[in-house]
């Protein structure tokens, strides 16, 4: 069951370095504003952007798996119907290196199915929720 209660976003919320999948060179859209919200208060942020070298003073990777440094949330900004492969791609990495252990799909991104199987595999999820309003609802 995805995580939805005060606490367990708290804890997730608690993280140091978030990986943002999708994050955006645009600034105005929100795969770039929340992003940069998060590294205004404190939090490494890890772009992960095919299409990018560099977002928010930051090197971009092509994809997770290509991420060095260790990941404590994974922030996802793709379509609801790419989170099967997304979440998959997180669980492989958690699997392998013992860190990402909660993926946060943005608000209006979702896929029930998808989020079962990666708590299966014991990952967090928490779904159609956005990490920068959830922020500055609960930490501020």
């Amino acid at each position: 069951m995805p995580i939805t209660d005060d606490a367990g976003l708290e804890r997730a919320l608690s993280a140091d370095t978030v990986a943002v999948i999708g994050c955006s060179t645009t600034a105005g859209k929100a795969a770039h504003d929340v992003p940069a919200y998060l590294q205004r208060h404190g939090y490494r942020v890890i772009p992960v952007n095919p299409f990018a070298d560099q977002v928010l003073g930051e090197p971009a990777y092509d994809e997770l798996a290509d991420v060095d440094e260790e990941v404590d949330v994974v922030n996802v900004f793709r379509p609801s119907e790419e989170v099967p492969e997304v979440l998959e791609a997180v669980r492989e990495r958690h699997a392998e290196r013992g860190d990402a252990g909660t993926a946060w799909l943005q608000l209006g991104i979702s896929h029930d199915e998808a989020a079962a199987v990666a708590e299966a595999d014991g990952l967090d999820v928490i779904q159609d929720r956005c990490m920068k309003v959830e922020h500055g609802r609960l930490i501020g």
